[in-house]
């Protein structure tokens, strides 16, 4: 198993958050190392998408839980591997704590995680840090 994980404290509503991890045609606009993603059907565990990373091939995840306003895991598949993203959020007496957290396990875990692991380990806290700039933008705006 290969893991890192990531957690900042925003003074964004869950309501905000929740609103950038739930428009997945858009992830690529607070995580830089997604090209494209798409969702097909509504936010919910089960729901299947795909997603493009950077200078990577086109992944196929599917939601394997969501919880709305707390939490949501993607997975993704790479051969004799499995890619879990799980997002968190908790709310905190001055805060809503974000906690980003990746996951690799399966046979060839130790060949992903030398292959995505280091761009992962680079991309995660930049990743959170943008995401909390776009939730505590008053606007929420993308653009």
């Amino acid at each position: 198993m290969w893991t890192i994980e990531v957690t900042r404290k925003t003074i964004a509503t869950k309501e905000q958050i929740w609103k950038l991890w739930t428009d997945v045609s858009n992830w690529k606009v607070w995580d830089k190392d997604v090209e494209s993603s798409e969702l097909f059907g509504e936010f919910r565990t089960g729901s299947k998408g795909v997603l493009k990373s950077v200078g990577g091939p086109e992944t196929k995840f599917v939601l394997i839980e969501s919880e709305p306003l707390k939490s949501f895991t993607n997975r993704s598949f790479p051969p004799l591997c499995t890619v879990d993203f799980i997002h968190k959020m908790k709310e905190t007496e001055d805060a809503v704590e974000i906690t980003h957290k990746v996951v690799m396990t399966g046979f060839l875990t130790f060949l992903f995680s030398r292959i995505i692991g280091k761009n992962i380990e680079k991309g995660l806290p930049v990743t959170v840090e943008k995401l909390v700039e776009l939730a505590e933008n008053k606007d929420n705006k993308l653009f």
